[in-house]
C-alpha cells in the first residue's frame, strides 16, 4: 500500500489505532544475546541509554559510565565528565573511544548514526545534540550547556517560574555552529539550557504558550535526534519544559518547533523518541501519553498509534518494507511488568511482539534506545539491566 493511501486515511489515524481493534498479538520467536559487545577488562557498562550502528557494522555505545566531576565556586557548581561513548567493530571488538573529555557528555541519552555516517550524540543534562564526522572529530554543536547553575541559599523560597507568554516569535536565533565557527547561540531572553530535576510549570519566557519551547535552539533535556531524506535535523525536546520537537536545516540554521506540554492531540508529555520513514512522515513517542503521534515534516498531525503501551523507545526500518519496532518499557519502579517490544507496521497495526520484562537473558528492563538497520536484527540498549542486547527475530510476524 503506497503512503500516500495512507494519508489519505488520516481522519482514521487520528481517530487513533486502539489496541481493543486487535485483541491477539502475535508472539515472535527470537533470541537474544547479553553479551555481544567485549569491552577491555578494565571497562563496564553504566547504565546503557543509547546504542547505534554504522552502514559498516561498527557499534556505538553510549553508556552512564564515567567518573562524574563537580566543581564548587562559592554556590555555583559546574558538572561534567558523567558519559563515556565506547566503539566495537563487527564482531563485537573493541576499538577505542570517541569524545573522550567532550565537554557535554554529562548525562547520556541517545547515539544515532545518520546516512552519511556520523554519529549523534544526544545528551539530556547538558542539553546539547553533537554530531561527529566517522573518524570520530566533533562537526556541529546544536544546544547549549550551561557553565553552571545558581543554588539557592538552604531554606530560601525556589525562585518563581519565568512567565510564558504570547503567540510564538518567527525567526529564532542561529541553531548550531560548526567546529571552527562562531558558537551556538539562544535567542535574547532564554537561559542556557538548565538541567533542572524538576522542571518549573509555565514555560521559560521565551515566546509561546505555557509548556512550549522557545523558538531557537535552546533545549531543555533533549531526548533524540532524527533527519530526513533532505538531511533536515528533528530533536525531541523533551523531558524539561519544552515539550517540542524543534526542525533545522541540514547545516543547524533553526527551522520551525511544534508542541506543547499536554494531553491534547499536537501536544506532549514526554517526548522520548523519534524516527522518520522513507516518506518523510515523523513518529514521536509521546510516553506519558502512552501514544505515538505522527506528524509531517511541518508539524501537521496525521496520525496516532494507541497499541503501544509506553513507547520509550522506537525504531524503522530501511528498505523497501519499513516496519517499526517500539518498546513498551517497564517504569524503574517496577520491573517485572510489562517490557515487551512491538513490530508494527506504519499504519499502526501491530504485526507481533517479543520479551518481557527482567533481568535474564531475553528479558528486558528500561530499553531506552532501539536500532533496527533491517526487519530481523535489532540492538537494544537497557538502563536497568545495564547491558547492551543484540536481537535476532526469526519469522517476519503477521502481514494479513
Amino acid at each position: 500500500m503506497k503512503r500516500t493511501l495512507q494519508i489519505s486515511l488520516a481522519a482514521a489515524l487520528l481517530a487513533g489505532v486502539s489496541l481493543s481493534a486487535q485483541l491477539v498479538v502475535s508472539e515472535l520467536a527470537y533470541d537474544a544475546a547479553i553479551e555481544p559487545l567485549k569491552l577491555p577488562g578494565s571497562l563496564n557498562f553504566g547504565e546503557v541509554a543509547g546504542v547505534a550502528t554504522n552502514s559498516k557494522g561498527d557499534v556505538f555505545v553510549y553508556t552512564r559510565t564515567g567518573h562524574p566531576t563537580l566543581s564548587l565556586g562559592t554556590a555555583r557548581p559546574f558538572a561534567h565528565g558523567g558519559s563515556r561513548m565506547f566503539r566495537f567493530d563487527k564482531t563485537g571488538k573493541y576499538v577505542g573511544e570517541i569524545g573522550q573529555g567532550v565537554y557535554a557528555f554529562l548525562f547520556a541519552e541517545k547515539v544515532k548514526v545518520d546516512p552519511q555516517d556520523n554519529i549523534w550524540v544526544v545528551d539530556q543534562m547538558s542539553n546539547t545534540v553533537m554530531e561527529f564526522d566517522p573518524e570520530g572529530r566533533l562537526v556541529m554543536l546544536l544546544g547549549r550547556k550551561a557553565e553552571s547553575e545558581n543554588v539557592p541559599a538552604r531554606g530560601a523560597a525556589p525562585p518563581a517560574a519565568p512567565a510564558g507568554g504570547g503567540a510564538a516569535g518567527g525567526g529564532g536565533a542561529a541553531a548550531g555552529a560548526r567546529a571552527g565557527g562562531a558558537p551556538p547561540q539562544g535567542a535574547a531572553g532564554g537561559r542556557g539550557g538548565g538541567a533542572d530535576a524538576e522542571a518549573p510549570a509555565g514555560g521559560r519566557g521565551r515566546g509561546g504558550p505555557p509548556g512550549a519551547g522557545g523558538q531557537q535552539d535552546v533545549f531543555n533535556r533533549p531526548t533524540d535526534v532524527a533527519w530526513d531524506a533532505a538531511g533536515n535535523i528533528y530533536v525531541a525536546d523533551g523531558l524539561g519544559t519544552n515539550s517540542r520537537i524543534a526542525k533545522f536545516d541540514k547545516n543547524g540554521k533553526f527551522v520551525r518547533s511544534w508542541g506543547q506540554t499536554g494531553t491534547a492531540l499536537g501536544q506532549f508529555r514526554q517526548p522520548r523518541a523519534i524516527a522518520i520513514d522513507a516518506q518523510g512522515l515523523v513518529y514521536v513517542a509521546d510516553a506519558g501519553n502512552r501514544r505515538i503521534q505522527v506528524f509531517d515534516g511541518d508539524g501537521n498531525l496525521k496520525g496516532r498509534f494507541l497499541n503501544v503501551g509506553t513507547p520509550r523507545a522506537i525504531c524503522i526500518t530501511s528498505g523497501p518494507r519499513q516496519v517499526m519496532y517500539v518498546s513498551n518499557s517497564n517504569v524503574p519502579e517496577d520491573i517485572d511488568v510489562e517490557g515487551e517490544i512491538y513490530k508494527v507496521d506504519l499504519t499502526g497495526k501491530i504485526l507481533g511482539k517479543f520479551g518481557h520484562a527482567g533481568r535474564l537473558a531475553k528479558e528486558f528492563n528500561g530499553v531506552n534506545q532501539l536500532e533496527c538497520r533491517t526487519e530481523n536484527e535489532l540492538w537494544a540498549a537497557e538502563i536497568g539491566n545495564w547491558r547492551v542486547s543484540k536481537i535476532t527475530l526469526r519469522g517476519t510476524g503477521s502481514t494479513n
